[in-house]
């Protein structure tokens, strides 16, 4: 069954503009990123004049890419163990750095194709790191219910900033040469690394439980296996963009072989893509309120479907245009409902990993399509390979209906509803493994229920932090149940303690109301003597 719709924010899908904090941040990216694309732009025609070589061309290309499959998820990890601010100011000067050298390397002539091919990779690690970190302040500024407009409005941002970022940085080349292109990007750097300056984010408390990066990475890989909501949506963001991408692997090939167009035509085919992005971004609140999440996806995969198959049809290029203006509005729905949702159902501790984890399913299937469909249409040609995304894409998002995407209503707040640990002695933090015991007493009619409680538990011990958890009954007694998980370490298991939420203290206080015990179920803690 589909989500229940949900009610479309106060203010439309621009409502998260009303906080200041998010607006100006908003802002900032979009310069940035527009800064970005102009930087993008110098470098791919700047390489055209150091070599001829097309593996040059394609070199560039590779160094601006490759970071991102080599770094999201440790970016994550550094995402959820920093300051979130200060790394992304850190982040910033590290592309500020990149863009001052491309700048003196260009005005003083000294520029080569290793040093441009290097400095992108410089570039590119720089984005890997800031990407799931910017998608991980999203909801420390606005309200819950405001989180899936806030998405959406980061995706506009992006897509406004592609539309004007080549442009601008092509005239920019044309005009002042690359050095001044460099220069303008090098001062998109400057306001991003202001509004960060300006924005007053509480700092994190470190009180000797804060994560290193090997624990850090352990417990977000440990979360992101357990967690059968976050599977979802990386299950259906694999199907989807793996079929979706066809489109923009071809379109080049679409703009001059199948519509009969030129180089300025694919600009105005791109343009059309990002002035559907921006008008569905608008009117996706509205929709979204009337299908729900998965209505939306559904609606989403038939009109690219439709995009493609008619695509393959070589239409007039007026009629391509309108074409792509849909499949744009289609294409910002789908991956701001992935991506919303993917932020709804990671509590803060994990956030910066979960979303690493989804942009390297989402980057991979893009990769992988991408590579799968231009082999196709080599062998079935543009068409047959449009018509073939285009069925594949109508079956997988049938298919994927029948999976429904999670609400992300929880509260994945911390409840702090666990009692601290009582202790003969302090225990050092790198002490374990922690072996734990929850001793039960359950009346046997209500067994079946009780473990069918329990066993909901388990998912949430194990996404916190257990690394084994099981249920024993007394041979002797078979009312006294008890329940056990173990932990790396004393520190992992306090933890563990800070990362229980509000939706987990509804599990467990369903879970004490089995309990016949005149006392409450007792805890025990074991440490490891080996």
């Amino acid at each position: 069954m589909s989500a229940p719709a949900t009610a479309v924010p106060a203010g439309g899908g621009f409502a998260p503009l009303r906080h200041t904090a998010f607006a100006v941040l908003w802002a900032a990216t979009v310069l940035g990123n527009t800064g970005t694309f102009m930087r993008d732009v110098a470098s791919g025609w700047l390489v055209t004049d150091l070599s001829a070589s097309p593996a040059a061309v394609a070199a560039i290309q590779a160094a601006g890419t490759l970071p991102v499959f080599l770094l999201a998820v440790p970016a994550g990890v550094l995402s959820d163990i920093l300051d979130r601010r200060r790394f992304l100011i850190a982040v910033q000067l590290l592309l500020g750095l990149v863009s001052l050298t491309l700048l003196v390397l260009a005005a003083t002539g000294a520029m080569t194709v290793s040093a441009l091919v290097a400095l992108t990779f410089v570039g590119g690690i720089g984005a890997a790191l800031m990407a799931p970190t910017w998608q991980s302040i999203v909801p420390e500024l606005v309200p819950r219910a405001e989180l899936k407009s806030a998405v959406a409005l980061n995706s506009l941002g992006v897509n406004i900033a592609r539309a004007i970022g080549p442009a601008a940085g092509g005239l920019l080349l044309a005009a002042f040469g690359a050095a001044f292109t460099y220069g303008v990007d090098l001062a998109s750097y400057v306001i991003v690394i202001a509004a960060l300056l300006w924005w007053k984010r509480p700092a994190n408390e470190d009180d000797g439980l804060s994560e290193r990066f090997g624990g850090a990475l352990r417990a977000g890989l440990r979360y992101i296996r357990f967690s059968r909501e976050l599977h979802v949506v990386l299950l259906r963001a694999l199907f989807f963009f793996a079929f979706a991408s066809a489109i923009w692997a071809l379109l080049p090939l679409i703009a001059r072989d199948l519509l009969g167009g030129g180089a300025a035509f694919y600009g105005a085919l791109l343009g059309s893509v990002g002035g559907g992005a921006i008008l569905g971004a608008v009117l996706m609140p509205w929709v979204r309120s009337r299908l729900g999440v998965d209505g939306l996806m559904l609606a989403a995969a038939v009109v690219i479907a439709a995009a493609s198959a008619t695509l393959a049809l070589s239409p007039p290029q007026w009629a391509a245009i309108l074409v792509l203006l849909a499949m744009g509005a289609a294409w910002i729905a789908a991956l701001t409902t992935l991506n919303a949702t993917a932020q709804a159902v990671l509590p803060n501790w994990v956030r910066g990993r979960g979303l690493a984890v989804y942009l390297t399913v989402f980057n991979g299937a893009m990769a992988g399509g991408s590579l799968t469909w231009g082999f196709v249409a080599q062998v079935a040609g543009l068409s047959g390979a449009l018509v073939a995304s285009a069925l594949g894409l109508l079956a997988v998002g049938l298919a994927l209906h029948r999976l429904p995407l999670p609400a992300g209503e929880a509260d994945l707040t911390p409840s702090n509803h666990w009692p601290e640990p009582i202790l003969a002695a302090p225990v050092p933090g790198d002490r374990g493994p922690v072996l734990i015991l929850i001793e039960y007493e359950i009346d046997p009619e209500d067994r079946s229920a009780f473990l069918a409680a329990l066993a909901r538990q388990s998912q949430a011990r194990r996404r916190d932090g257990a690394f084994n958890w099981g249920v024993t009954e007394d041979a002797a007694n078979p009312r006294a149940i008890v329940e056990w998980f173990t932990v790396e370490s004393w520190a992992e298991h306090l933890r563990q303690h800070r990362r229980a939420s509000h939706a987990d203290a509804d599990v467990h206080a369903e879970i004490r109301r089995f309990h016949i015990g005149a006392e409450p179920p007792r805890v025990r803690h074991y440490l490891s003597l080996s």
